[in-house]
């Protein structure tokens, strides 16, 4: 017995010491199936290619950080970086850690860092906000508390949602970002089904997901699916618009993300059988030849077109320290090319089309796993690299010693002092909506969001914010504070009911969310844009009008819908002629001859082929 003993303490006491030599918390271990080992963190830098002018370092890598899924900044510019052990296995229990990085002296590289949590299990996602720390953690959705800033947990984890399935494998729930409407939004793979909702919620209210985007609203405690569909999301970013874009896995790598779609899945069916169609990825090219999924892992061919199927991050670049050329290009990592791409977005019809902007980064270096990727307070990009050689269907075990985090900038490092946006008055988080860097912009509004829900928000800053809101000549300057506005609560009924008659095309369609952002708009609204969707000249506001029909009754969404139906321009447009059908289909049956004077007047081919069809297969009454 003392033999046994002692040996137990012997394997402990080494395992604890291997673990402090590598940095890894005690018990997690390597599971690489050979003795390959990844290059150091600098000679991997030095093999990356960029376009020139570009440069990358080092701005965090083993033994200081491992394995980061995910990370975000703090109102002072830290990363908070998640590492995730548990994956792909789930038997390291309690052991991902959240871990804060600084850049004091502005070289590019870190020069603190701390622990602000070490007992997660299967992080996946994380964003700050609302004094303290959103986690994704399958099957919750966390809030840690750390309402003092002293960088320690207030208390436990609260469980802000449960419901996330456990068996999604690498399609697990992912990923928080926070939205201009002032939501948390997430995203969820396919491979199973997740019933999410708000604690002690019955069986029966609770949505079904099993792909698509969801959000979920900080104050209010709402939770909505946004979308249906697609394979396994892993990245989601806003462009000047307030337009979400994401990437995805296999069947398309970037989409359009349209409130209340129904996009194309890899396997299985909508969860509506009446969808009939489904929307598909909004990019005109493959990043791999098209074969099978399985076998699109490097080769000549997926090289030249982007190096494979599979993507993670999402980040279109909104920031100054870049050339402008790339100001509103989507960007992605390419898993099995080891790679970072670029596609450009472009308006086409209601919707948008991206093309393929090439290579932006080349890492050369078969560990190169690009996870996450986001612009900075400086305007410089951080990506992480999980750094493994294995990737989403891992079957050679994981290494779990190392894990980087790149910056990459344009000319010299941006010289950038110390600053803490939380001292900032209220006039003063107000003016940064006309910031350069978009990062200042979305990390104000929501300090502003925050303080409205304590108390009342300056004079002065409602005043800058509603004249930014009517007299800016730039759009998205306008929208900034339009958004800003909303989330403080300062947008009445009536203040967006006069935004639905704005010159400004991209005013109207946030007009048209705002106004059904909760659920159901009033009377009055909802009177107004069935006057307005008769001569509605652009279809980005019918695209609107067509995702709201759901919030509307019966009678005026198909009143609505009429009128949507009745542009010819619109006949081969698939977002609007589809949006338009999921939002009108509930109702065909209990409202025959509504649907059929939408069947007889239409100019939308597709709506009268699907009505007709949805009428012969329903035995509801008029």
């Amino acid at each position: 017995m003392r033999f046994f003993t002692t040996l137990v303490l012997a394997v402990w006491t080494q395992a604890h010491a291997w673990a402090a030599s590598t940095g890894l918390p005690a018990g997690v271990t390597d599971t690489q199936g050979d003795d390959s080992q990844p290059i150091s963190p600098q000679e991997a830098v030095s093999k990356f290619t960029l376009p020139e002018g570009f440069s990358v370092s080092l701005f965090a890598g083993e033994p200081d950080l491992h394995q980061p899924i995910a990370f975000d900044f703090d109102d002072r510019g830290r990363i908070w970086a998640v590492e995730c052990f548990s994956y792909p296995e789930f038997k390291f229990k309690n052991a991902d850690r959240i871990v804060i990085f600084s850049d004091t002296d502005n070289d590019g590289q870190h020069d603190q860092r701390s622990v602000f949590w070490d007992k997660g299990d299967r992080l996946t996602g994380i964003e700050l906000g609302f004094g303290g720390v959103w986690l994704t953690a399958p099957p919750y959705l966390l809030f840690i508390p750390d309402r003092n800033r002293d960088d320690q947990p207030d208390g436990p984890p609260e469980i802000v949602l449960d419901g996330f399935t456990l068996d999604a494998k690498h399609n697990f729930v992912n990923g928080l970002t926070w939205g201009p409407d002032g939501w948390l939004w997430g995203r969820h793979g396919i491979l199973a089904e997740s019933r999410p909702g708000v604690p002690g919620t019955p069986e029966a209210e609770r949505p079904k997901l099993k792909c698509g985007i969801w959000r979920y609203h900080p104050t209010t405690k709402q939770f909505e699916v946004v979308a249906h569909g697609t394979t396994n999301p892993w990245g989601l970013d806003f462009d000047d618009h307030g337009q979400a874009f994401f990437s995805n896995n296999v069947i398309g790598h970037l989409w359009h993300l349209i409130p209340g779609a129904r996009y194309k899945r890899m396997f299985g069916n909508d969860y509506n059988p009446h969808s009939y169609d489904l929307i598909e990825a909004c990019s005109d090219h493959l990043h791999w030849t098209g074969s099978k999924w399985q076998e699109a892992r490097g080769g000549e061919a997926h090289d030249q077109l982007g190096g494979g199927h599979s993507h993670s991050g999402g980040m279109i670049y909104l920031a100054d320290n870049w050339p402008k050329s790339y100001r509103g290009t989507f960007f992605m990592n390419n898993i099995h090319g080891n790679r970072i791409l670029g596609d450009t977005l472009h308006r086409q019809g209601s919707g948008y089309v991206g093309r393929c902007n090439g290579p932006f980064l080349r890492a050369n270096d078969p560990w190169f796993r690009g996870i996450s990727l986001k612009y900075g307070p400086d305007g410089g990009v951080f990506v992480t690299d999980w750094n493994d050689l294995g990737e989403c269907h891992d079957h050679d075990g994981s290494y779990r010693s190392s894990g980087r985090l790149y910056k990459i900038i344009y000319g010299n490092n941006p010289s950038l002092p110390k600053f803490d946006l939380q001292a900032q008055s209220d006039f003063e988080l107000a003016k940064l909506q006309g910031h350069s860097n978009e990062w200042y912009v979305r990390q104000s509004r929501r300090i502003l969001q925050e303080r409205a829900t304590k108390r009342a928000i300056q004079p002065e800053a409602h005043s800058m914010l509603s004249e930014l809101l009517s007299g800016h000549k730039s759009t998205p300057k306008r929208l900034r504070a339009l958004w800003t506005l909303y989330t403080i609560g300062a947008m009445t009924n009536d203040r967006v009911l006069s935004l639905l008659s704005d010159r400004d095309e991209h005013i109207r369609h946030w007009a048209v969310r705002l106004a059904t952002d909760h659920g159901r708009p009033d009377k009055t609204f909802s009177d107004a844009m069935i006057k307005s969707s008769r001569n509605e000249p652009s279809p980005l506001v019918r695209l609107a009008m067509a995702a709201a029909l759901p919030h509307l009754e019966a009678e005026r969404a198909l009143s609505v819908a009429k009128h949507l139906s009745a542009f010819s321009e619109d006949a081969t447009d698939a977002n609007l002629s589809l949006m338009i059908w999921y939002g009108i289909e509930p109702h065909v049956g209990q409202h025959s001859g509504h649907a059929l004077e939408i069947m007889g007047s239409t100019k939308i081919p597709v709506l009268r082929q699907y009505i007709a069809r949805r009428l012969s297969t329903s035995s509801q009454p008029d």
